[in-house]
């Protein structure tokens, strides 16, 4: 959507934003940590290693030694992004309104999408958990490296954690010369993030450059976990079958999941099913090494919103992780196909479902819900007589034909009655003009002449009532 300029420097604001000077962060450094740096940390350095938009970092030393970094939250940033996002809703609410072709992306659910995700990332100690948890997701992969968390220091405005030395993406002369193999680290990055994805449902949701590193022995280090997502396990099933669908062009399946996502929207299921076939059409004539899996997720989200379907928001972030970690994954290795290292996976967790055990534990499941259901029947059955006895039994339906016709009775009887208000109105005004006595104006009864005027008002009223329905 942007051009190279552009992207250059959106890229600063990873890491290199202006940093608050550490007059300013002091005070709140030290109500943040309850006490002076000196008297918490055997160094601490004034000079930040890094600023992003949210937090800043910089280097310290523990007392027993250990080198960590402190990330501390932007002092009045919360009242930034407060007056950010009322702005963004504005302006979102302003567009769903006035462009009918904006109300297909929903764009004031996603702004309150993005203003959650926000508010996530500004508590450092939610953050910190996340920590935790990629730490014991990844506990048996020596490939991956998540910094430990010192819960101590640890709060909602300050986050303290080991800190991990290694080389940001960008130049692979540097990773070279360091004895790094930048086709190695672009498929074990993308390896991490599937395993996050497909098996953990627990996800790194910002994957860019500057939070991932590189280190020796070709090992991934990942940091800042202030934005991630969650999938649910119906929700990582329907990914897998999505992403075969995909890889495998099986158009039956990818229009089914895309029903599904749909939820209670309605849509033209035939239209559908000829925009699928057409999308998986247009990759037939490609190698799978050829596909970009980041062209092809856009191409699909452009399918859903093309037949008025809003694509759920855990899968927008999920969808944006896929697409930045694909282009992480080409700046190392021009070569970097991301479907080449969703396919093994994909096809490992399909075969997975039809192991004895997997088969085994799902009759187990349906068959404990189906006795489940079977058991609460009766009791369901006595309740339902219960409320049709005593007339409580409701029946909701939701007819829009009905609505519109209430609303069209509405307005007839409107226009009814507005219509005998004025006959009676022109017959009384005759007969007051006939009777001697009482106000005049310009030689003729006042009341008279205002009943008349009153009526002509109301036939105007009628008159342009009935135009404006179309209704001559």
């Amino acid at each position: 959507m942007f051009p190279p300029d552009w992207i250059a420097e959106f890229e600063k604001l990873h890491n290199q934003v202006p940093a608050v000077p550490y007059e300013v962060l002091h005070p709140y450094l030290v109500q943040a940590i309850g006490g002076e740096p000196a008297e918490v940390f055997a160094d601490f350095s004034t000079v930040p290693l890094a600023a992003a938009s949210v937090a800043q970092v910089h280097r310290a030393t523990l007392k027993d030694g250990t080198r960590v970094v402190v990330k501390i939250r932007r002092p009045g940033i919360e009242n930034v992004i407060a007056a950010d996002m009322r702005i963004l809703e504005h302006a979102a609410r302003l567009l769903e309104s006035e462009v009918a072709d904006s109300r297909r992306y929903d764009p004031v659910h996603m702004v309150a999408q993005f203003g959650r995700s926000l508010n996530r990332e500004l508590d450092l100690a939610k953050e910190a958990r996340n920590i935790d948890q990629f730490a014991r997701n990844f506990a048996d992969d020596p490939n991956v490296q998540i910094p430990r968390v010192y819960w101590e220091f640890t709060n909602n405005r300050v986050n303290v954690q080991e800190e991990i030395v290694g080389f940001v993406g960008g130049d692979n002369d540097n990773l070279r010369a360091a004895g790094l193999d930048p086709r190695v680290l672009a498929a074990r990055g993308a390896d991490t993030v599937l395993r996050m994805v497909l098996e953990h449902g627990y996800f790194h949701a910002d994957p860019h450059p500057g939070n991932v590193l590189f280190l020796p022995g070709n090992r991934i280090g990942m940091i800042d976990f202030g934005m991630v997502g969650i999938l649910t396990s119906p929700r990582r099933h329907q990914i897998v079958d999505l992403l075969h669908a995909l890889t495998r062009k099986d158009e039956q399946r990818l229009l089914q999941v895309l029903l599904d996502w749909s939820g209670e929207s309605l849509t033209d299921e035939d239209r559908l099913a000829y925009d699928v076939a057409e999308l998986l059409q247009s990759y037939d004539n490609l190698q799978l090494k050829d596909v970009k899996l980041g062209e092809l997720l856009n191409d699909v989200t452009a399918v859903m919103r093309d037949n008025d379907l809003i694509l759920p928001a855990d899968l927008t972030l999920l969808f944006k992780t896929l697409i930045t970690l694909e282009g992480l994954g080409q700046q190392l290795d021009p070569e970097f196909h991301m479907v080449d290292n969703v396919t093994p996976f994909v096809e490992r967790i399909i075969q997975q479902r039809f192991t004895p055990s997997a088969l085994l534990a799902r009759g187990r499941k349906s068959l404990r819900e189906t006795i489940e259901v079977m058991a609460d029947l009766p009791r369901d059955l006595r309740h339902l007589l219960q409320d049709a006895r005593r007339g409580r039994m409701k029946i909701d339906l939701d007819l829009k034909r009905l609505d519109e016709f209430g609303h069209q009775l509405d307005r007839s009887s409107n226009r009814l009655t507005m219509g005998i208000l004025t006959a009676s109105l022109v017959i009384g005004s005759s007969i007051i003009m006939t009777v001697e006595g009482g106000p005049q104006l310009f030689g003729l009864p006042f009341f008279g002449l205002a009943g008349f005027l009153i009526a002509f008002v109301n036939s105007l009223w009628i008159i342009l009532s009935i135009w404006r329905s179309g209704k001559h």
